[in-house]
């Protein structure tokens, strides 16, 4: 399976997250590095609800692709994991380098693209992303990327919006009860100053599978009711009624 759409957004979400979004993004990191328990995504979802993370964490060599703020790998070096992050943007790592020395921990931060991360094959037991490459990357090049970090048996794990809420998603606001897009040939949406990638459930499942995966879970998320907020692209109440947000676990053949 391959892709050769243009690679224009790299940059598009480098400028995004560089000049707009890290300002909005920063102040939320401290509230994500202290927490002592991952919680997922747009509601918060707890890890023993979804159990994101694979059993046996301490001592795997792992990779978040697209890492922000790098709270994530935060949660997997307190569990014992050796993390590596990779970001393109040199705000949102600044971000994670001042949240490493306030909170005391130490790991590796690239600054890079998930797309090409400058490690050799066979280099990681789990990739990991929770709203990074899964959302801001071309999954035609990040996901074999993926496959190439990993070893045999390793784990795949991402967080993205759901396919219905990109079809719902209103150019105006929130997400609607009404479809605002075509599913087939959904891949890349374009929202101005940024772009986002979201696949349909088949054409994921024969991207996964095409590059050695075996996919063992897709959780999609249920909002809470109360939940702690609503948000500019979706509300709770939309979000308990259909999800906007899923989460795949995959695992390389082999």
């Amino acid at each position: 399976m391959t892709h050769d759409g243009p690679a224009d957004h790299l940059e598009q979400n480098r400028r995004f997250w560089d000049d707009e979004a890290a300002a909005w993004h920063a102040p939320l990191a401290r509230d994500h590095w202290s927490r002592t328990e991952p919680s997922w995504g747009l509601w918060a979802t707890p890890e023993p609800q979804v159990t994101v993370l694979p059993d046996g964490i301490a001592g795997m060599r792992t990779i978040e692709l697209g890492c922000g703020t790098a709270y994530v790998s935060a949660w997997l070096a307190r569990a014992g994991a050796q993390p590596v992050g990779i970001d393109l943007s040199e705000q949102q790592l600044a971000t994670a380098r001042a949240m490493q020395e306030e909170f005391g921990l130490d790991f590796p931060l690239v600054l890079g693209n998930a797309e090409k991360v400058p490690y050799e094959d066979d280099s990681f037991d789990l990739a990991i992303s929770e709203y990074g490459a899964s959302l801001w990357c071309d999954p035609y090049r990040w996901i074999p990327e993926a496959a190439r970090l990993l070893v045999p048996g390793g784990r795949l794990v991402f967080m993205r919006y759901s396919p219905l809420f990109a079809l719902c998603a209103s150019p105006e606001g929130a997400a609607s009860t009404r479809l605002f897009r075509e599913q087939f040939g959904l891949t890349r949406l374009e929202w101005g100053n940024h772009v986002q990638f979201i696949l349909p459930h088949g054409e994921m499942l024969r991207l996964l599978r095409s590059c050695g995966f075996v996919v063992e879970d897709l959780i999609e998320v249920q909002a809470p009711r109360p939940a702690h907020r609503d948000y500019a692209e979706v509300s709770a109440d939309w979000a308990h009624q259909w999800p906007s947000e899923e989460i795949w676990k995959a695992r390389l053949a082999g």
